[in-house]
């Protein structure tokens, strides 16, 4: 994410280069934390298949900002968030911005829950 620090950036591309897997530490903690709990359920798994910048557009959509408000927040284009949007529906298997948005909305209370 443009907001890591240049050697967590570092880290991530040597790992990579060296054939291994990089995850951020918020997306291996939420991986560790459902495997631990046993919340495997279909759509946690697919939340898990979100990147980290993906997984920050759906929070925002679950609290209620529009596109062009994550734009702003997230210092990207309309057109970039809309691309976000599209890879969340197809990695979500949702049909609409409805779904997306319902979705998002329930995953954000479970979170908050949780």
């Amino acid at each position: 994410m443009k907001q890591e620090a240049t050697e967590k950036v570092l880290v991530a591309v040597r790992r990579i280069l060296n054939g291994e897997i990089y995850v951020s530490d918020h997306i291996a903690n939420k991986m560790l934390k459902h495997y631990i709990t046993g919340a495997g359920t279909l759509r946690n798994s697919s939340i898990a298949d979100l990147s980290d910048r993906e997984l920050e557009v759906f929070r925002l959509i679950g609290e209620g900002h529009g596109t062009r408000q994550i734009a702003e927040e997230l210092h990207l284009s309309i057109k970039t968030v809309e691309s976000y949007q599209a890879h969340i529906k197809e990695k979500l298997s949702l049909r609409s911005a409805r779904e997306l948005m319902q979705h998002a909305i329930q995953w954000n209370m479970n979170e908050k829950i949780t």
